[in-house]
């Protein structure tokens, strides 16, 4: 009697103990603006290497076609992390209501994006682009607001138009379908000669020390499950601390972007130089938020109690 009592204690006990290891990891869903682009591996990569399990963390990811997209899924909440997501475009849906957090910055700076013509395109510049259709991939994206910047700071007329990702533009680029198109470094290596680019995001002055490009939550699921983020961002930190230090990092790296392993490291400290990735680095905010408004992402600037609630930067420091 006394020993199937004891059996029942055990079994009850590894029952618990099977409860507690299931529970230690969490489920975080993660949508990601346009897979292939260096800067927005990170989730992906640090899932695959571990840096996310040691953190109590199981990742459920989904790739969109840009970061207008990636907004719209994280204000449903049908996930509970966006990546790549312009900053404009979500200062803009923070002051309607939507129940966005920023808990990091993605990219500081625009160097990364380029727009370009086919190879034999008469067009040499964004200058000469009046009346001619400009891709970016969706709205609220980063690429969105370079585009309409392009025509405030130029003075040009042109024509911006929502394509999706690298690949569908590329399609309609090549078919005539539009006379410009955007695409990142990546993306760029892998076409060669068939594409001339003719502008860079860093082509304009006021974008060079803004973070166009932002890592948000979920604001319920945020409140709900915090420690969760915090553990999120930990491991976030850690998996791109690998990828710029460790050699390890670039055999992964060039399989999750299609680059040859040769030119990984070049595209990283070239487009994507550290410090611009540092999700700790939220810069420009007053530039941004003039920018919000001058296209109209933004009807007036957030108040200091708007700012501190959306802007959560750094977020999960110990």
């Amino acid at each position: 009697m006394l020993h199937r009592k004891a059996l029942a204690v055990v079994a009850a006990v590894a029952a618990l103990l099977h409860g507690a290891a299931a529970s230690a990891q969490d489920k975080l869903k993660v949508a990601i603006g346009q897979r292939g682009t260096l800067e927005n591996s990170i989730t992906e990569l640090g899932q695959d290497a571990g840096f996310f399990k040691k953190h109590g963390l199981v990742l459920e990811i989904l790739y969109t076609q840009g970061g207008g997209e990636t907004q719209q899924a994280v204000i449903s909440g049908s996930v509970d992390i966006g990546i790549g997501v312009g900053t404009h475009g979500v200062f803009g849906a923070f002051a309607k209501g939507a129940p966005l957090r920023i808990i990091g910055a993605g990219m500081t700076g625009a160097n990364d994006l380029f727009w370009y013509v086919p190879a034999n395109s008469p067009l040499k510049s964004i200058k000469e682009t009046a009346g001619k259709t400009v891709a970016y991939s969706t709205t609220g994206s980063s690429s969105n607001s370079i585009v309409l910047a392009f025509q405030k700071h130029f003075g040009v007329a042109l024509k911006p138009v929502a394509t999706g990702s690298p690949p569908a533009t590329f399609t309609q680029v090549m078919s005539g379908q539009i006379d410009v198109g955007w695409a990142t470094p990546s993306f760029g290596v892998q076409q060669g000669d068939k594409i001339r680019a003719i502008a860079r995001g860093g082509d304009v002055p006021d974008f060079r020390d803004q973070t166009v490009r932002v890592t948000i939550a979920n604001a319920g699921a945020l409140e709900q499950r915090r420690d969760a983020f915090v553990r999120y961002m930990r491991a976030y930190r850690e998996t791109l601390d690998w990828l710029y230090s460790n050699p390890a990092a670039i055999k992964p790296a060039a399989a999750w972007t299609g680059m040859p392993e040769s030119q990984v490291a070049r595209v990283r400290d070239e487009f994507y130089p550290k410090e611009s990735v540092n999700p700790d680095r939220m810069s420009g905010v007053e530039k941004i938020t003039a920018d919000a408004i001058a296209f109209k992402f933004l009807p007036a600037p957030l108040s200091k109690e708007q700012l501190a609630q959306l802007v959560q930067v750094p977020f999960g420091v110990k």
